[in-house]
């Protein structure tokens, strides 16, 4: 089969591909719900630069779109390709549709040449098993990978399902009881309608600031730029089934609300908001969320980047994702500067550990001890 590819840099020309990137995306197991059109093209609306949109399209000769690598042009530090998602995306990825294989990646890797004479590829947050490892194999040019972010994952089975992975019968007993806990203060779950979803989402946000009241909170968001695009994107996911808001109702008020985004292989909660008096009562949000989360899950349920406590708590696995980094001979450079910098990032990380692990000496005995 003959494939043609095509860069797109205007904003109306992506707008316009949400049906033909919604059967891509259908036909793409690796895809996660970050590689969505709503998500994407939400994001570039709140976060997108004039002039540094570059999508690179590949189609069959029906016209059906095959594959597509949803990037940005930026200059700092260094020219690069990066994928559209930015940090508030936990994944990033390429889309291949697995119905047209080697071909596909083929004409894929081609125009990606194509598009980055002068730029770095620099895909980060890719999972592995990602559709962008098979373009990254096919890759003629120098190329590396590195490793990325940490993300956690389990089974999408039933939360009892889950209590029976905990390592210990006390710890099954203390989950159980939690989750009795919260069946007996009368929390009850609203799994909320497309139109409901804007409502939600301003809800969920309140809550998120308020139960962040006094600590370090994630600045993003609380901004507008971030809630506008949280309800642009999540209202088309939820018409999909590739999202879902739950409310958590308490005596008729919502006490906390949760944004899980689903793909075809895999499922995440994204984020939440609780009022401080579920804690009050004694109520385990986590528990709370994950029994949510577990019954809405298909595929596999990430806990998403992050190594909290509480999430080593349920025994996940840990993956890496991973940075895949493409050049060619005349950006070769631009590849090796990116490859020392991680690494002495990397280094001065390590270096802080330690100095942190390092136990404190007082007095003059050096055993802890004034």
């Amino acid at each position: 089969m003959t494939y043609t590819a095509e860069l797109v840099t205007e904003e109306r020309v992506f707008a316009a591909l949400a049906p033909r990137w919604a059967r891509l995306y259908g036909g793409c197991p690796a895809a996660t719900p970050f590689q969505h059109h709503a998500w994407l093209h939400s994001w570039w609306q709140s976060y997108g630069r004039p002039g540094r949109l570059r999508l690179v399209l590949v189609s069959d000769t029906g016209g059906e779109l095959v594959a597509a690598a949803p990037l940005m042009l930026v200059r700092r530090p260094l020219p690069s390709l990066v994928p559209i998602g930015g940090p508030i995306s936990d994944y990033g990825d390429v889309l291949v549709d697995e119905a047209h294989g080697t071909g596909a990646v083929a004409a894929l890797t081609e125009a990606l040449q194509r598009a980055a004479r002068t730029a770095l590829i620099d895909l980060r947050e890719v999972r592995p098993g990602g559709a962008a490892e098979r373009v990254y194999d096919r890759w003629p040019g120098p190329h590396h990978r590195v490793p990325d972010s940490l993300c956690l994952e389990l089974p999408a089975v039933p939360v009892d399902q889950l209590v029976a992975r905990l390592p210990s019968g006390k710890s099954q007993q203390r989950v159980r009881a939690k989750l009795r806990k919260l069946a007996a203060l009368g929390v009850e779950r609203h799994v909320v309608t497309p139109d409901e979803v804007d409502k939600a989402l301003r809800r969920l946000l309140e809550l998120h600031a308020l139960q962040w009241r006094g600590r370090k909170v994630t600045p993003e968001h609380l901004r507008e730029r971030f809630r506008q695009h949280l309800v642009r994107s999540a209202e088309p996911m939820v018409r999909s089934g590739d999202a879902v808001v739950t409310e958590f109702r308490l005596d008729d008020d919502v006490v906390a609300v949760d944004l899980t985004l689903r793909s075809r292989g895999l499922t995440g909660g994204y984020l939440y908001g609780a009022h401080p008096c579920l804690r009050e009562r004694r109520a385990d949000v986590a528990v709370m969320l994950l029994s949510a989360t577990g019954e809405q899950a298909r595929g596999t349920l990430s806990l998403l980047r992050g190594d909290e406590p509480y999430k080593r708590h349920w025994r996940p696995e840990p993956v890496v994702n991973q940075r895949l980094l493409l050049a060619q001979r005349r950006t070769a450079p631009l590849l090796a500067a990116t490859v020392c910098d991680v690494a002495a990032r990397r280094r001065g990380k390590e270096l802080l550990r330690r100095r942190a692990e390092r136990p404190r000496r007082r007095g003059h005995d050096g055993d802890g001890r004034s």
